[in-house]
Order: structure tokens, then sequence, then C-alpha cells
């Protein structure tokens, strides 16, 4: 028995050590992408007004996502929110396509993927109280079904971040590239 519980402890003691620090992130930052990479994309590109200049107007949609009840209450005319709620709508439209793309190449991993996370819990928060999303729909935890679009299915968006968050990229991001290119080199000449 003793044989057996020191194979088990090499075998998964070497996966832990060697494998899972490349694999681990990796993998992570890859379901990311098959996942949400293009989820966050398409929701922004329904924000983004019209043209090249479109990326810094945000279109009607924007405002009625992200402020369904105070762009309701002023009958969907953006130009009576103000200047700072314009900013937060833009600033939260980029995100949809800046934080996801920093987390899938692995560039300032641990900021994009905190950011994502802070974009969850807002969006989740949205949908419940600006879009009414119902109790039903909305899920709850230990119910014995797992298909709440916000409490079941954000769990694991942000446990995927928080992985993210608490190991960084891994060796195989741009993270790492920079990282190993600003370390100083030293030579045994």
């Amino acid at each position: 028995m003793t044989a057996l519980i020191s194979l088990y402890d090499r075998l998964f003691g070497t996966l832990e050590a060697r494998i899972a620090p490349i694999l681990m992130p990796t993998l992570a930052r890859l379901i990311f992408a098959g996942t949400l990479l293009l989820y966050y994309w398409n929701s922004g590109l329904t924000k983004l007004g019209e043209g090249i200049t479109g990326i810094f107007q945000p279109s009607f949609n924007a405002y009625a996502q992200i402020l369904p009840r105070m762009s309701e209450a002023v009958s969907y005319d953006a130009s009576q929110l103000g200047g700072f709620w314009r900013i937060m709508v833009l600033f939260a439209t980029w995100g949809e396509f800046i934080l996801p793309l920093l987390v899938v190449v692995g560039l300032l991993t641990r900021l994009g993927a905190l950011g994502m996370i802070g974009f969850v819990v807002a969006q989740s928060w949205v949908d419940i109280f600006g879009h009414g999303v119902s109790a039903e729909d909305r899920g709850s935890w230990f119910d014995g079904a797992s298909d709440g679009l916000i409490l079941d299915q954000r769990a694991f968006w942000v446990f995927l971040l928080l992985y993210l968050v608490v190991r960084g990229g891994g060796p195989l991001s741009v993270d790492a590239l920079l990282r190993s290119r600003l370390q100083p080199q030293t030579s045994f000449a």
C-alpha cells in the first residue's frame, strides 16, 4: 500500500510541479477564448456607433444595454444623460474589446482578468436590476440545476478569471515573453 501511495504522490507531484504551471494558465486562456471572447466582442459591436468614429460615439444600443433604466427615463435620448455617463458607456464598450484581448494573448493577464471579473459583476448587476432578469433565469446555487444564467454560469466565468488573476498568463503568454526580455542577461565569457 505504501508503494501505491508513493507512486500516486510521485505521479501527481510531477504533474503539479512540471505540467500544471504550463498547462493550466494556457488552458484557462484558451477556454476563455473559445467560450467568451466572441461573446464579448459581438456584444461590443452592438454598442459601436456608425463608421470609423463609432468607437468614440457609442450607439443607442450601448446606452440601452448598459444604462437601461436611465435611458428609458430620458426617452432613449442619450444626449440628456451627461458627460459622466457618456464616458462610462464609452469605457464599458471599449472594455468589451480590450479586456478579453488582454486575457487571450496573455498581456497584463492579471489586470485584464481582474477587469473582466469587475465587468462580469457589473454586467450581472445590470442584467438583474436594469433589465429585470427573473429569479428563475438568474438561478440559484445548490438548487440541483446548473443552467442559471447569472449565478451558475457566471460563477464559472469568475472562477476561470480568478485563476488567471492568481496564477497569471503562464509561460506561453506575452507577459512571459516580455518578462524574459526585460530580465538582465548574464553571460559567462
